[in-house]
């Protein structure tokens, strides 16, 4: 910038901007990818210490010799005359300047380009996952729900044809909104009420069962599929059909932005039986809450005289 002659320091100096050139491309295409990215330092290092040399060389010699021919700069001071370092020395210093920063950029821009394949390919792990997991919860609901009007076909026709409305809105459910990623809130209640209303068809029994929610806002999103386990392993290990000694109470509560959700019910202890294509609902939950919801949802599972507790609270917006 404090060049007086401009043509003339071009023509003293292109040859060093030439080699820069040469260096950072036969950097980027041939030397990282091939020796630096794959960890061969040494080969790596004593490469680029010979092809520096020889760049500096080849253009510090040929700048000595237009020097000598004529196109000489303005003699320094009589005092700095000795101290004065050689074109190549010169050359050196500044291709090693830009080499190592070509070097720093390129594997900046390196570990960026891993890192963003790094969250992609998490991204695609966590959604075939999550896929893997609702493929084996929805057939287990399915299962149950059919054994349950297959029941009802033999005691009460008419029960029989009220549970096939209410299985087709679970399957509607299941098959369509259960593909989204989040569904409403009240859809996931409504999943759940359907459900309880078709195992209630089974008998005319009046069931020791207390269900309550309440949902603030109505909209609220979540997960598909999450909240039905809890409740389908209630009715699944209650042994509710002994209605002196069994119960089942089911409490939601949504405000604007969580989700506080109990289960309780009665169980028998001993060995427990599980069925041949069933046992895997709380498991896959867990994953599912933990891909999804992590470190923003807080489950318990206790039990303790003869009751078996489910507590889900989960903060959709942290």
């Amino acid at each position: 910038m404090n060049q007086s002659d401009l043509v003339r320091f071009f023509r003293e100096n292109y040859l060093a901007y030439i080699s820069q050139a040469i260096l950072i491309v036969g950097l980027i295409f041939v030397l990282a990818p091939k020796l630096l990215f794959r960890k061969k330092y040494l080969l790596f290092t004593l490469v680029s210490l010979v092809l520096l040399m020889f760049c500096a060389y080849v253009s510090g010699s040929i700048i000595q010799h237009a020097q000598d021919l004529g196109m000489r700069p303005p003699p320094p001071p009589r005092g700095d005359r000795k101290s004065l370092p050689s074109p190549i020395l010169i050359n050196l210093l500044l291709l090693s300047v830009s080499y190592i920063l070509a070097i720093f950029l390129e594997t900046f821009s390196f570990a960026k380009k891993n890192e963003e394949a790094l969250i992609l390919s998490k991204t695609a792990n966590i959604e075939n996952e999550l896929k893997f997991l609702k493929s084996q919860i929805n057939p287990h609901f399915l299962f149950n729900s059919l054994n349950n009007i297959y029941s009802l076909s033999i005691i009460d026709a008419n029960k029989a044809q009220e549970s096939i409305l209410y299985l087709s809105d679970m399957l509607r459910y299941v098959l369509y909104d259960c593909e989204k990623p989040l569904v409403s809130i009240e859809k996931e209640i409504t999943y759940i009420q359907d459900f309880i209303k078709l195992f209630l068809l089974k008998s005319s029994k009046n069931y020791p069962l207390k269900t309550s929610f309440s949902v603030e806002n109505e909209g609220l999103q979540i997960a598909p599929m999450l909240l039905i386990p809890f409740v389908e392993n209630a009715f699944k290990h209650s042994n509710i059909e002994n209605i002196e000694e069994a119960f089942i109470t089911i409490d939601l509560r949504s405000t604007k932005e969580t989700i506080h959700f109990v289960v309780e019910n009665s169980f028998r202890k001993g060995p427990k039986i599980q069925d041949a294509v069933g046992g895997i609902g709380i498991v896959n939950v867990r994953k599912r809450l933990n891909l999804l919801y992590e470190n923003t949802h807080s489950l318990e599972i206790s039990e303790n005289n003869n009751t078996f507790r489910v507590e889900l609270k989960i903060d959709t917006n942290a």
